[in-house]
């Protein structure tokens, strides 16, 4: 894979949701970057070294959204491997889920303890 152990890149919109979710993720002992949009994402992932072993990916967001962004990651060899769990609100996630191939989806408000236990099976 690449990545740090125990490095996670949140893509997330809302600052509150990124806050609180560095927060946890820190105070488990993960290191965390995070990104406002896929395009962030994108650029966070180009100049990391080492590259995160997870990234958590919300699909709905300005400039650039979580399925664009994902077509994006898997067309950069460097950065195709690297799982992706979403996070949703989106109710109707199993029509686009083949199109994301994600590692899991998650709706929101998202279980915390169930995000952690994947992000910890993923950074393994």
């Amino acid at each position: 894979m690449g990545g740090s152990d125990k490095r996670i890149l949140i893509v997330e919109d809302t600052a509150d949701i990124r806050f609180l979710l560095k927060s946890l993720f820190e105070t488990e002992g993960f290191a965390v970057d995070q990104a406002a949009n896929g395009q962030e994402a994108l650029e966070v992932l180009y100049s990391a070294d080492p590259l995160p072993a997870l990234i958590l990916l919300d699909l709905m967001m300005p400039v650039m959204d979580g399925y664009e962004f994902r077509i994006k990651q898997e067309a950069e060899p460097r950065l195709a491997g690297i799982p992706v769990v979403v996070m949703t609100a989106d109710g109707d996630i199993s029509a686009r889920r083949s199109s994301i191939r994600a590692r899991e989806y998650l709706k929101k408000p998202v279980d915390i303890n169930r995000l952690l236990s994947i992000a910890r099976s993923a950074c393994l």
